[in-house]
């Protein structure tokens, strides 16, 4: 593939950016001593685009979505949560500026939800993520003009969920996953680079223990893209795994009075992906990338180097809250917690939350956090999303205390 240059000082800072980009979404960390006695080792995937929170009112609370109230969104934390929206369908709409920090306008992940109740137990679903990592200029070995283009992924969701019991329900969605790296870019007519492609599927389960006024316990679990490998050239044999999840969440509703509550809960999220091998030579490496998909989510359990002890290493916790008055405006706040040799990705959001009628407006902020390749690329980034909640009289629904 030819290098990735630039023209003028913005671009050039653009392409350093894009391979951070690369690293802080395998979580990689920041260099550490010889002398630390634990070694870096993260869990890498393909699209990893997939990991980034895609909607604002999650974002506000540390990426929590789990077992959190259902709502537009639920489809891409745990679709099981959608039978029990008290609207008959929604809309969702999010907009997510990825380094803007940086000042880069358009490098960003924009996402969209829907969903509509047949009745009162079963619901079909839908959602698409598109993630833009802006314009790209290519050169070759000698800095000689190659053109440009425009790298991009996307992934497709379609979705059924069902109420088992008034308690009760499971989801499953189906997923179609796009990733162009290299965009329009031609490049050599010899090269074997192309477009990846794959399906995955979700499946997931939701309970609430929430009495009549809405207080109590939520439990949610969810098995994320589970799927087969995505490949960017024609060797078979260079497929990479995509991040195949296991998620488990709980929350607590603690209603204070008909106009006052309070929502918190825990995430915890292991990537269902083989650990890579702590030796670099050939025969592990070839090992490593030979496992079957299935096996590789079986194997994701015992085959870190380090034992029981790094597999632990490897859960990603989030923690938020959200309080609630009159069901009309929400402040939230949260914290996302990863492991210093697994990525260290660690940072506190805040967010708040308005809703009118049939229209919501969430929007959450990531407090800056982390310096070099550990800055988060959402520091200092407002994303914003605007939901749509209604009947089929087109009227907003009363909502359940």
């Amino acid at each position: 593939m030819p290098e990735v240059k630039t023209k003028n000082k913005r671009m050039k800072r653009k392409t350093i950016t894009l391979a951070a980009v690369a690293l802080l979404f395998a979580g990689v960390s920041s260099v550490k001593a010889q002398s630390d006695p634990e070694p870096i080792n993260v869990v890498t995937t393909a699209v990893p685009f997939l990991r980034i929170s895609p909607d604002a009112r999650a974002g506000g609370m540390g990426d929590l979505g789990l077992a959190t109230s259902p709502d537009v969104n639920s489809g891409f934390w745990n679709l099981a949560k959608t039978p029990f929206n008290t609207s008959q369908y929604g809309l969702g709409l999010t907009y997510t500026p990825w380094l803007k920090d940086l000042g880069l306008n358009d490098v960003y992940l924009l996402s969209f939800a829907g969903y509509y109740k047949l009745d009162d137990l079963q619901a079909l679903s839908g959602s698409i993520r598109y993630f833009s990592l802006g314009n790209i200029q290519f050169t070759d070995g000698s800095g000689n003009d190659l053109g440009s283009g425009r790298p991009r992924e996307f992934g497709i969701d379609a979705g059924y969920s069902r109420k088992l019991s008034d308690k009760m329900s499971m989801g499953l969605a189906l997923r179609y996953i796009h990733s162009n790296l290299v965009g329009d870019y031609a490049g050599d007519q010899g090269n074997t680079y192309q477009a990846g492609n794959t399906v995955a599927a979700d499946l997931s389960f939701f309970y609430t223990g929430a009495n009549e006024d809405g207080q109590g316990f939520n439990f949610g679990a969810a098995l994320s893209n589970l799927g087969g490998k995505i490949g960017y050239t024609k060797d078979a044999t260079q497929k990479d795994y995509i991040p195949a999840n296991l998620g488990i969440g709980a929350t607590y509703t603690k209603v204070f009075d008909e106009n006052n509550k309070i929502q918190f809960g825990i995430d915890a999220h292991k990537l269902l992906v083989p650990t890579p091998p702590s030796n670099a030579d050939s025969a592990s490496i070839a090992n490593y990338r030979s496992k079957g998909v299935v096996n590789s989510w079986l194997s994701s359990f015992g085959d870190a180097p380090g034992g029981f002890g790094e597999e632990m290493r490897e859960f990603q916790l989030s923690f938020g809250a959200e309080y609630a008055y009159n069901d009309q405006f929400f402040a939230r706040a949260g914290y996302f917690y990863e492991d210093k040799n697994k990525g260290n990705r660690k940072y506190f959001t805040v967010g708040l939350g308005v809703k009118y009628n049939v229209f919501g407006l969430n929007f959450s902020y990531l407090v800056p956090s982390g310096a070099g390749i550990n800055r988060n690329p959402l520091s200092n980034t407002l994303r914003f999303g605007i939901v749509l909640n209604l009947d089929d009289s087109g009227e907003a629904p009363t909502p359940i205390n």
